[in-house]
This record gives structure tokens, sequence and C-alpha cells, in this order.
């Protein structure tokens, strides 16, 4: 495909799209901001005006964004139960897409959606930011390379501390089952599960899960009362997969003195990879890696320079998915699919309390 400037369309102008998608569009040379959508009127009319869209592509419903003969690729930041219907009439209108994760509430929905986008050959992105993380592309670099010899366990991390009841976080709709589908689990745990699967590039074969909330009612946004949690505030889950490997996450929104803290412990047969994120003030992600008999009888793991080569950006990576020039790396739509459906297995060992096979 001939490289081209893209008009990129976004529909959904939170927390995820300022801090993350807009800078990134921003970054890009190929990529072009030229309509955004939101149900936020005020919301919309404020941003359209901070970044000078004018009002004639500016929409309150995104159909009329997707069919705007200026909007190239849709970029979609909605809610969760969002997601599907507007990549959906994407896919109708012959669009390219990136959407946030996870894809889909449902198994069922992201099969769907996965089917209509590969029998339309369209690009497409499924927003796993952390595989655009450096030290994630150079430990799986190391483990594809056989530095490390066997895998035989992971254990993976993701704390968060916004849902403690010092934060005071009212009941934003992350806490609303039938907006989000999942709490911590799929706000958090999703992208465990798609970072632990990309670095040792093995799928899963069976999950056991458990999950639990400790805040069950939250003020309401409109301040006129509390109203009830019914999702996760912390996940647990272990995993088998592919050669033998055993998985093992730990997922909560309460842990205390925590920002977006990750960390990834993978030990194999002639070594082992630390990789972290938000681990130090001022330093984003790291990478230790322990290797050779000297190391290993001292117990000692070095931090290592992370190449140049593996850093990377979200956005252009989707702008070169568009222009026919993907990585490899980037997330898809059936790497999103492959998530959606372990984390179905997830909440349904999480009911049943035994192990369910994918």
């Amino acid at each position: 495909m001939e490289k081209k400037i893209i008009r990129v369309g976004s529909v959904g102008l939170g927390g995820i799209w300022n801090g993350v998608h807009q800078p990134g569009i921003d970054r890009s040379p190929d990529l072009e901001l030229t309509a955004i959508c939101d149900i936020d009127e005020k919301k919309l009319n404020e941003t359209g005006e901070r970044l000078g869209i004018d009002p004639a592509h500016r929409f309150l419903d995104y159909h009329d964004l997707i069919n705007c003969p200026d909007v190239d690729a849709v970029d979609i930041c909605t809610p969760n139960d969002v997601h599907f219907p507007v990549a959906m009439a994407a896919v109708e209108a012959g669009k390219p897409y990136d959407v946030e994760k996870p894809v889909t509430m449902t198994a069922e929905e992201a099969d769907i959606l996965a089917k209509a986008t590969e029998e339309k050959g369209l690009p497409n992105m499924v927003c796993f930011s952390y595989r655009f993380k450096a030290a994630a592309r150079f430990a799986k670099d190391l483990i594809a390379r056989g530095k490390i010899g066997q895998v035989y366990h992971v254990d993976m991390q993701y704390f968060q501390a916004w849902g403690l009841p010092r934060a005071e976080c009212p009941l934003v709709w992350r806490y609303v089952k039938k907006h989000t589908g999942s709490g911590a689990l799929g706000d958090l745990g999703c992208h465990a599960l798609d970072l632990v699967r990309f670095v040792l590039d093995k799928e899963y074969t069976r999950v056991v899960g458990h999950t639990g909330t400790y805040v069950n009612e939250r003020k309401l946004l409109d301040g006129s009362g509390t109203g009830p949690v019914d999702v996760d505030d912390f996940c647990n889950y272990m995993a088998d997969m592919e050669d033998g490997v055993s998985a093992s996450f730990q997922i909560t929104r309460f842990a205390f003195g925590r920002g977006n803290y990750q960390r990834m412990e993978i030990y194999g047969s002639e070594g082992a990879i630390v990789y972290s994120l938000d681990a130090h003030q001022g330093v984003d992600d790291e990478i230790e890696v322990c290797s050779g008999d000297i190391n290993a009888e001292a117990h000692a793991y070095t931090s290592l320079h992370i190449p140049e080569y593996y850093y990377s950006d979200q956005m252009q990576s989707f702008a070169d998915i568009v222009n026919g020039k993907w990585d490899g790396k980037a997330a898809r739509i059936q790497d999103g699919q492959a998530n959606q459906h372990v984390v179905d297995a997830i909440l349904e060992s999480a009911e049943s309390g035994g192990w369910v096979s994918l």
C-alpha cells in the first residue's frame, strides 16, 4: 500500500485519548486528526476549539464521524461496551480502525468482529500499549534467541492504587459492569495477559481465577448519593501455557503507593529476566537479567541498557499498519480476540472455582 497521510477520526475524548492517542497522533508525521466524536457536547466543543477542529467535524453520533468523507481511519477510545458497535460500524464502512482494550465485552463479540475484519481485509490495531515498551520488546527478543533457555515460570504483577478508599474515586464507568464487563481484570489484567503472551510468544491452555471487591458502593458522579460497584477490585489467576510454561498473575487497583506498576519475572533453564514498569521514580520501563554460572551462584541480576532499536510508538505503529508496514509486534484483532477468550475463561473460573480449558 502506498504511504499516505491518514486522516483520523477519534471516537471518545476521555482520559486515554487525551493522555495517549491524541499526543500520539500529533507526533506522527503520517497521521492527521480531522474529526472528533463524543456524547458529551460540552467536552466535544471545548476539545474542538482547543485543537482547531471546525464544528462541521465535531460529531455526537459515531456513525456520522465514520461516514464522514474526510475520515480515512477510526480511532476508538470509548468505554468498553461501545468498542464493538463502533468497530463494527468502521468495518461496515470499510475503514481501518484502532480500538482500546479489551476489544469487546464478550468472546462472542470478539469472534464476530475478528471475522468481519478479516473478511474485509481491513488494517487494524488493538491498543495493548505495553507491547510498545522497549524493555518488553528487548525481553521478547532475548527469549526468542534462546538466551534464558527453556522457560519454566512467569510471574506477572500489575498494581495501581486509585481504587483505595482514601483516593475517593466516584462511581466512574470502570466500576459499572454494563459499561466495562469486568473491573481490574478487564482494565489491567487483560494488559498483563497480552504482555506475557507477547513476550513469550505462547498461547494459554487453561486458567483458574479468583476475584473480589473491597468497596461495594461509591459516590455517584452527580453527588446525589451512592451506587453499587458490581465488578472486581482485584483478580488473581494462574495459567498453563504452551510448552509447559506455568504463569501466575496478581492484579489490583488497591496497591498502596503504586502508580502504574508492573513487574514480570521470567525464569528459564539458563537464565532469568525481570521486566518492570514504574518501579523507580523518574524511570519508565527497565530490564534486568541473570545469566551464566557466576551470576547464578551470586544471585546477581544486572540492569541492561536498552538499545534504541527496541523503542517504538503506539500511534505511529497504527499509521504503519494502515500504510502496509506492520512490524509483526503491534497487536491486531486476532490478538484481541484471543485475549477476550482468556478473560471470559477467568471470569467463568472465578464463578465456578475450578480450572477452565481454552
